[in-house]
């Protein structure tokens, strides 16, 4: 045995001094010559030589034989080296050039292990450190199911385990060099842009960061920072890393789970690219607050939260979620769910926690928009959030997700009943001046108006079944009014529960103006004020889609309202006046010449000039806001003031003029009370009565 060893030691030498002076073959087979001469123990050199020479053949075959989509291509070298011709002659067994090749790129054994990485080199260092395990993985199964020679089984299980350790470092090396959070700005862009697809720049999508150290190889410069490519079946997904390392990310992942490091293999992904995606995903916006938190904040800020919230959940679902399972499909293709959902779940439950905190937040008008704006978002999203959080590992996302979207529904809805408490509640004490559209009416039908900007949200949260409309609305004298269903009164149009609800906060508007209607003190000014906000709320309807929407019977229904509120007000402001351009009382048997009597006639002037001067001074600090609306008043009181003037004078001015001072009666031509009624409405308080007034000529 001793002789035998010392044989076996004196060969291996030998082959060393070979290998040392050269790889040639010609060297190889002259020196093995030389030494044959010096002892008959190298003489059977040659011929293990020869007989090793196929087998070494057959071992690069096999690592020749790697799928190409098992291969390694790194874009950092893209003049890579010829790859190495294995050695012949060396009589070594496969396991032992696996054994050779792990050694090489352990940092115990090797300078050149300790400061280069494998995945960084050469693409052939990777693909034969790939095939070393590979075939340390073969020899340990075929031990293991053949239970022999324990020494081997401890030598190839120790091999394993360094490669693990190797494997695991360059694992965390690629994802650590080739992961960065994607770039904010672009991803907004893209978004505002509609797609992700035709993207054709090479920008850096990634977020650029200085490594602080210089590169002097020109050919290196882009590969440090990576490129995010639109993918092209599914416009909305990026490559998070370049497709060659994500396929070396797959081949190391590969081996660690088959060589039973799975949990090693899977700690180190999650670590980094769950780093990854939450820092991508603040940089968006998305805030680390819980629900405490975003309730103490005033509205200004959750408002402006709310939004970065819609942005932050379009793009961190559509592209960065879906692309991060993308990614972890490519590197762990078979029954690695539970993977993504460990990487993203945390963070998802985050954002959707926001969804929480404004879902059940105190309700208040102001609020509806913005939480309509992130039921539609959340609606719109559930579907990809179904599809990327599939199977078991996801059951929880898509369970928390369905609960918030359904409680913000809830929460609109309630929030639609608040705004219209707020209505009925404002009982603001103090008249607006010259009884133009009072705050609250603009308030409110601009609400309106904003409301018809998600129709289809508000139809899905409030039920489309026209048959299950209540009689809500009530006509002037208080009969109630069925709009829609079987019980409707024949000739009304059926309308949708929201459409009710619309015609329902128009009518709460109305009760409440006829109330502040009241605290004015001229009953002329009364109507004059319900006909301006009537009127607007008329506007309103016709020129938005509210029309469509509540319908034109509601149209036609108020439009007459205002007209008997104009009615009304001419009745109260102007009854009075004409009344004094009336001929009852003039005439009198006293006067036997004229039969008129001029006592009579001077108070009816002097008391008409005294309403006129009054109801100008009036009504020139009044305001009626539409300018048709103005001007159809104005033509109205023309058409009734100036020709019953014009008559009264032509009849009784005679009867004056004859006498001492007729201007003091007859105070304004017809002209004169035209150009004042031009002064109606405007709000001005200046009085140009008396720049205007022109006496009656002496004849």
């Amino acid at each position: 045995m001793a002789a035998s060893d010392g044989e076996e030691r004196v060969l291996l030498t030998a082959q060393r001094i070979v290998k040392s002076l050269g790889t040639n073959d010609t060297m190889t087979d002259d020196m093995l010559q030389i030494l044959s001469k010096f002892d008959h123990r190298f003489s059977s050199m040659n011929d293990k030589s020869k007989k090793n020479e196929s087998t070494s053949s057959q071992e690069s075959d096999e690592l020749e034989s790697i799928p190409p989509s098992s291969r390694t291509t790194l874009a950092s070298n893209p003049t890579p080296l010829p790859p190495r011709k294995p050695s012949r002659k060396t009589g070594k067994s496969s396991l032992d050039r696996a054994e050779d090749v792990i050694i090489h790129w352990d940092i115990a054994y090797s300078e050149e292990a300790r400061e280069s990485m494998i995945f960084e080199c050469p693409p052939e260092d990777a693909l034969a450190y790939l095939g070393a395990v590979d075939k340390v993985q073969n020899v340990l199964e075929t031990l293991t199911v053949h239970d022999t020679d324990p020494g081997m089984l401890e030598r190839v299980q120790n091999l394993l385990q360094l490669a693990m350790v190797r494997l695991e470092e360059e694992f965390r090396n690629m994802l650590d060099k080739h992961s960065e959070s994607v770039d904010p700005d672009w991803l907004l862009d893209c978004l505002s842009a509609g797609s992700f697809a035709n993207i054709q720049d090479n920008a850096v999508r990634a977020a650029p960061e200085s490594s602080g150290e210089d590169d002097d190889d020109e050919d290196d410069d882009d590969d440090d920072i990576p490129v995010a490519e639109p993918v092209g079946d599914l416009p909305s997904i990026v490559d998070l890393v370049l497709p060659e390392v994500a396929l070396d990310l797959q081949n190391i992942a590969q081996r660690m789970v088959t060589a039973g490091f799975r949990h090693e293999c899977c700690n180190v992904y999650v670590d980094v690219r769950k780093r990854v995606l939450e820092d991508s995903l603040y940089r968006l916006g998305v805030e680390r607050l819980s629900i405490d938190e975003v309730q103490k904040l005033p509205w200004e800020t959750q408002e402006h939260t709310i939004k970065k919230w819609n942005q932050a959940m379009k793009v961190g679902v559509k592209v960065l979620f879906a692309s991060e399972k993308q990614l972890c499909d490519q590197v762990f293709p078979v029954n690695f769910d539970f993977l993504f959902c460990e990487i993203s779940k945390g963070i998802m439950m985050q954002m959707l926690s926001f969804g929480e905190a404004i879902a059940i937040s105190r309700r208040s008008p102001e609020k509806l928009f913005r939480i309509l704006d992130m039921y539609e978002t959340l609606r719109d999203l559930i579907p990809d959030i179904d599809s990327i959080f599939s199977g078991s590992s996801g059951t929880s996302v898509r369970s928390e997700a369905s609960g918030i979207l359904m409680r913000l529904g809830e929460a609109a809805r309630g929030t639609f009943a608040e705004f219209e408490n707020a209505i009925q509640r404002d009982g603001s004490k103090t008249p607006v001046p010259g009884g133009t559209v009072h705050p609250l009416t603009r308030y409110v039908m601009n609400y309106i108006k904003l409301l018809c900007d998600y129709t289809v949200t508000l139809k899905q949260l409030f039920g489309e079944n026209k048959k299950e409309v209540r009689m809500l609305l009530g006509d002037s004298n208080g009969t109630p009014v069925a709009y829609g269903g079987d019980d409707a009164r024949d000739g009304k149009e059926e309308l949708s529960p929201l459409a009710v609800q619309i015609n329902w906060l128009t009518h709460v508007l109305r009760n409440n103006l006829e109330g502040k209607s009241k605290l004015y003190k001229d009953v002329a000014l009364t109507h004059l004020f319900l006909m301006n906000n009537v009127h607007y709320t008329v506007q309103k309807v016709k020129s938005s889609e509210v029309r469509a929407l509540i319908g034109d019977d509601w149209v036609r229904k108020h439009t007459s309202l205002v007209r008997q509120y104009a009615t009304s007000y001419q009745r109260a402001a102007w009854s009075k006046v004409l009344g004094f351009l009336r001929d009852e009382g003039i005439h009198s048997s006293v006067s036997l010449s004229t039969g008129v009597s001029r006592v009579v006639l001077k108070d009816r002037f002097k008391n008409f000039n005294l309403a006129f001067d009054e109801v100008h001074k009036a009504q020139s600090t009044w305001v009626v806001v539409d300018p048709e609306l103005r001007d159809e008043l104005r033509i109205y009181i023309a058409d009734k003031i100036l020709p019953a003037y014009r008559a009264f004078v032509g009849r009784y001015g005679q009867f004056l003029e004859t006498g001492r001072h007729p201007d003091k009666y007859i105070k304004y031509q017809p002209e004169d009370l035209e150009a004042a009624i031009g002064d109606f409405f405007e709000g001005s308080s200046s009085n140009s009565m008396a720049v205007r007034r022109k006496s009656l000529p002496h004849q």
